[in-house]
């Protein structure tokens, strides 16, 4: 089964910021991950459910059934460029600041695909609390 893929180039965040989130929904359904970043109160997690919901649309695009099945097996942030700008500081020095973007990638893939690539199932947690 092929995999479904989005990104977002030049996202005009830190990285940083947006890496604990991508933490938490990495390994999650779909439908689930976009319920978790719903109710997050972050920007990032604004922009990566707006990802996560055109890689959703890309699956459905080719065809895929159900959708909320498919599992975020990927899921990326890498530092993209800077915007360097001077502050100015005192006795004549100057500071630099920079303005970081990032790009976020985010593949979506059916269970069977998911595990095949030898990925702990973190999918099954709910079926281990029985």
């Amino acid at each position: 089964m092929p995999s479904y893929t989005a990104t977002h180039r030049f996202a005009r965040i830190s990285v940083r910021k947006l890496r604990p989130i991508l933490d938490l929904i990495r390994g999650k359904y779909a439908d689930d991950a976009v319920d978790i970043l719903k109710w997050m109160p972050h920007r990032g997690a604004r922009m990566i459910e707006q990802v996560l919901k055109s890689a959703m649309a890309n699956a459905e695009d080719k065809g895929v059934r159900n959708v909320g099945d498919l599992i975020v097996a990927e899921i990326r942030g890498d530092g993209g460029p800077m915007f360097k700008r001077l502050m100015p500081r005192a006795r004549g020095m100057a500071y630099m600041i920079r303005r970081r973007s990032s790009h976020i990638n985010i593949t979506l893939a059916d269970l069977e695909t998911y595990l095949s690539r030898g990925a702990t199932a973190t999918v099954g947690a709910e079926a281990d609390q029985d």
